[in-house]
């Protein structure tokens, strides 16, 4: 799976305007829903929110990976997101986080989800990579890094 096939420019935030998590998570969310007003708002903050109860999805340098699981999906959805000045977003090395993907799938779809975190996860430990995309100075900018990223995996 590409992610080419599933995200797309408009699901970027260049920069976002949150202090804190909740807000992050509420910025991310927006962005989907503004393409797939069929979803409740509430209800995926909440799934958000509950996930983040289990453990913080602040996976350190820099990187957040919120996910969460809809019932009324059919498909993966993604959206990005840049803090130019980092957030606190209770990581796992206690730093702020810059970089957010925000993963959402289908209730009954365990492998392209895991899938998904896995390919986002291994482009973002590649530092050059994060430092491209925190330099971007616009929305088609970070896209065209992210997909040319993609595809070199």
């Amino acid at each position: 799976m590409k992610l080419s096939e599933i995200f797309k420019p408009q699901f970027i935030i260049s920069n976002l305007k949150a202090y804190d998590k909740k807000g992050a998570l509420e910025e991310l969310s927006q962005i989907i829903i503004e393409q797939n007003p069929s979803l409740n708002k509430r209800s995926l903050l909440q799934v958000l929110l509950e996930r983040e109860r289990l453990g913080s999805t602040g996976i350190g340098d820099g990187i957040a990976l919120p996910h969460g699981k809809l019932a009324e999906l059919s498909n993966l959805l993604i959206s990005f997101g840049r803090s130019i000045n980092g957030l606190d977003f209770d990581s796992i090395d206690e730093q702020p986080a810059y970089l957010f993907f925000l993963l959402l799938a289908p209730e009954n779809s365990a492998g392209m989800h895991l899938t998904a975190l896995a390919r986002i996860s291994r482009m973002l430990k590649n530092g050059n990579f994060r430092q491209r995309l925190m330099g971007a100075k616009s929305r088609e900018e970070i896209y065209k890094i992210i997909i040319d990223m993609d595809e070199e995996l």
